[in-house]
């Protein structure tokens, strides 16, 4: 049987992830209330805001923006958009 979330994302239940995606209270916190596929998406959204923005991992500043995008993307609020980017037809 699968656990599932009230996804703070999607706003419903779903299926939640299988760990946390990361040590500490913040990881412990997304495990409790993000579900697998809010978090695959915003995976693959800080992916493209590193790529898009040339954001790097070791800097201070950027690790600090992509924070406050991840809590915004995993809480349903507006984020910064990736220009140009064309989202894959359904």
């Amino acid at each position: 049987m699968t656990n599932t979330v009230h996804c703070s994302r999607h706003k419903q239940e779903l299926p939640a992830l299988e760990k946390p995606p990361f040590p500490g209270p913040k990881g412990q916190e997304i495990f409790q209330t993000v579900s697998a596929q809010a978090w695959q998406e915003w995976q693959a959204h800080q992916t493209r805001l590193i790529n898009e923005k040339q954001l790097s991992a070791t800097d201070k500043e950027h690790r600090k923006y992509l924070a406050d995008q991840m809590n915004k993307f995993l809480n349903g609020e507006e984020v910064d958009d990736i220009e140009g980017y064309v989202p894959p037809a359904e």
